[in-house]
């Protein structure tokens, strides 16, 4: 998995000399290669490839699979400063204390450039929630392709989730340990859902083989993820580096905490 890096902070109108990153959201800095089809931008990377969270423009067309080597506009380029400052300061200092003046000012664009690109500040909350929860599902689907047990399927998604906290802290902490829900729209927590049916499907097979306890998947998935976001919430606050012993400890009691007990199986 490849995790964002800030977008080139090169002069107006100038390109970054470099690859295309891959599919990208234009408006939201983060975790990429997912999403529904239709048209889509890719960012240009500086040296190393740099990769974007998708979101959906303002007209309601939405990101494609498809590869699209035009190069980015400046309004593409407003937009993206606008996405990454409205992240940072949405997950440093909460939603309600952010303004749209500030973000403005953190992007470095007039006051009323922000709507321009989104109706409101609501809907660049939510524009940015649907990308962090994109990035999340699609770490349960890659989980859920390999050829192993439940066990380690629900290992290899807890250290995605923790190794997106460590490359890209504020798309991590937006989705798994702010909450929102009475901001969010319909179309956002459908994606939300998505990925707790997602995870919950994970435990539900560890059920069906009985290696997990009885009782509801739902119950057995918010304990592991409750877990599984204590390492989440150390990493993106850079209190542990991702290779700290803590976050091997936090994956097994996850583990632990829903697996069933081999005194009783025995």
């Amino acid at each position: 998995m490849r995790i964002a890096q800030k977008p080139p902070s090169e002069p107006a109108g100038r390109r970054a000399a470099g690859k295309l990153a891959g599919p990208v959201d234009s408006r939201n800095p983060g975790l990429a290669r997912w999403g529904p089809a239709s048209r889509q931008k890719y960012a240009v990377a500086p040296r190393a490839p740099s990769r974007l969270v998708h979101v959906s423009r303002k007209d309601g067309a939405s990101p494609a699979a498809g590869l699209d080597s035009r190069p980015m506009t400046q309004a593409d380029l407003t937009r993206q400063r606008l996405v990454r400052a409205a992240l940072e300061l949405f997950t440093a200092q909460g939603y309600h204390d952010t303004t749209t003046p500030q973000i403005s000012k953190k992007a470095g664009v007039a006051e009323g450039t922000i709507y321009r690109h989104f109706h409101s500040k609501q809907h660049l909350l939510n524009e940015l929630y649907r990308g962090a929860a994109r990035w999340a599902g699609k770490l349960v689907r890659d989980a859920d392709t390999l050829q192993v047990g439940p066990r380690e399927k629900l290992a290899e998604l807890g250290r995605g989730l923790v190794a997106g906290a460590a490359r890209e802290s504020a798309v991590a902490r937006l989705f798994l340990l702010q909450r929102y829900s009475e901001l969010l729209d319909e179309e956002s927590r459908k994606t939300a859902r998505d990925f707790r049916l997602g995870l919950e499907s994970l435990v539900a097979q560890g059920k069906a083989d009985g290696s997990v306890k009885p009782g509801a998947a739902e119950v057995w998935a918010a304990v592991w993820l409750s877990v599984v976001t204590l390492a989440v919430d150390r990493v993106s606050a850079k209190e542990w580096p991702e290779t700290h012993a803590g976050v091997a400890l936090a994956l097994d009691a996850a583990w632990d905490a829903i697996k069933t007990d081999s005194r009783i199986a025995g």
